[in-house]
């Protein structure tokens, strides 16, 4: 004994002894449906831009002033650490900073 084939709606005719052909896309053999509006608006009557230069703005002021304090004092602080060390080198390597700190270092 074997199992049962299944059995497919729609279509046109047989495929062999056991099942239908399952017809052309979309065509699953329900009943057509009744009383559904469907509504679309033309491509070229969007307007997929309107308005990203004005939000743009705006969004981008608002995320940099919420996020501004985390990133603004590390920085500043590197910048400043980096002036200091750079100043110090240009010191140390000058004649008054060799005749100064030569003998220690």
């Amino acid at each position: 004994m074997r199992p049962s084939q299944i059995m497919r709606s729609g279509g046109d005719g047989e495929v062999g002894k056991y099942g239908k052909y399952l017809g052309g896309w979309g065509n699953l053999g329900s009943q057509t449906q009744k009383g559904i509006a469907s509504f679309a608006l033309s491509a070229n009557r969007q307007r997929p831009l309107a308005g990203t230069l004005n939000a743009a703005i705006f969004n981008t002021w608002r995320r940099f002033s919420h996020q501004v304090l985390y990133f603004a004092p590390p920085l500043i602080i590197g910048y400043m650490t980096m002036q200091w060390a750079i100043e110090r080198n240009e010191y140390l390597n000058s004649k008054p900073g060799r005749a100064e700190f030569g003998e220690e270092e």
